[in-house]
């Protein structure tokens, strides 16, 4: 991302803010970035924290060289709509969940080069992954710029179909939520064998981080991993069966595709319920 370049984030809450941040610690001018946003404690906020323009009117955009769109889903057909003409050389990057891109590029008068990111909220600590698809019309040098956007608050993962980033939604977009549960599941089951809360909630995060981390430095799969765990006979073992027994793999592979066929269907009906509208 070049040093001279102007960023405008439509947007100014929790992964903006995650991306402003990012930017900074990567060596991005505070000059550089302008937030459009509508309430006066989130630009008090940005304000404060990271010394940018966070009053910038919506018509900054017509200027930048790159425009976030980070609004809830909801409001960027009525954003995108009073932008419809004005860009012209602007790469769009839209983390609005469930927005696809040909409607996007429709409210905004037929502008293409745009790039859809799925986040995630660990991002929000420089340690997200994040899923990427970049229309057509999208250059490499544009491709380059979105990527290292991402890269400052984590991984990134190029898609080549954009339909791909529904499984990216459910995998790595709601996953958090379903490693945050059976965070809630094995502390509560800790202290049910009469651990203190404090003692408890130590043993499980650093259990889930550790996990994490080897499996992460290892290149060994999971199930090797598991299976080293796993000793014939042993506690693991116990444990390992009741799980096959009250199919949590099933339950997993479950919720995945049913927060995939949702986010198909979230994406069909905001972009029906624009077309009406226009």
């Amino acid at each position: 991302m070049g040093p001279t370049m102007k960023i405008v984030f439509v947007g100014g809450g929790n992964m903006a803010s995650a991306l402003i941040g990012g930017l900074l610690k990567a060596g991005v001018s505070a000059d550089a970035i302008k937030v459009v946003e509508v309430s006066a404690e989130a630009r008090a906020r940005l304000c404060a924290n990271y010394g940018i323009d966070a009053e910038a009117p919506l018509t900054a955009a017509t200027a930048a060289d790159i425009v976030v769109l980070a609004i809830k889903p909801q409001h960027i057909s009525e954003v995108a709509g009073q932008l419809a003409g004005q860009l012209t050389h602007q790469l769009v990057i839209t983390v609005a969940a469930g927005i696809r891109t040909q409607d996007l590029s429709r409210w905004l008068g037929g502008h293409r080069r745009i790039v859809r990111v799925m986040p995630n909220t660990p991002a929000l600590v420089l340690a997200g992954i994040s899923g990427l698809y970049a229309m057509p019309e999208v250059s490499s040098d544009e491709k380059q710029i979105a990527a290292d956007l991402m890269t400052s608050v984590g991984a990134i993962a190029w898609l080549p179909r954009e339909e791909d980033l529904d499984a990216v939604t459910a995998v790595s977009g709601s996953g958090p939520a379903y490693v945050f549960y059976f965070i809630e599941a094995l502390q509560a089951a800790a202290q049910a064998q009469g651990l203190d809360e404090a003692t408890a909630r130590a043993l499980t995060l650093h259990t889930f981080s550790g996990a994490a981390k080897l499996a992460m430095e290892s290149s060994e799969p999971a199930a090797e991993l598991r299976r080293r765990v796993t000793s014939k006979g042993g506690t693991t073992e116990k444990g390992i069966e009741q799980l096959h027994a009250h199919g949590v793999e099933a339950a997993i592979a479950k919720a995945v595709a049913a927060a995939a066929l949702r986010s198909q269907e979230l994406g069909a009906q905001l972009g029906a319920a624009t077309a009406r509208k226009s």
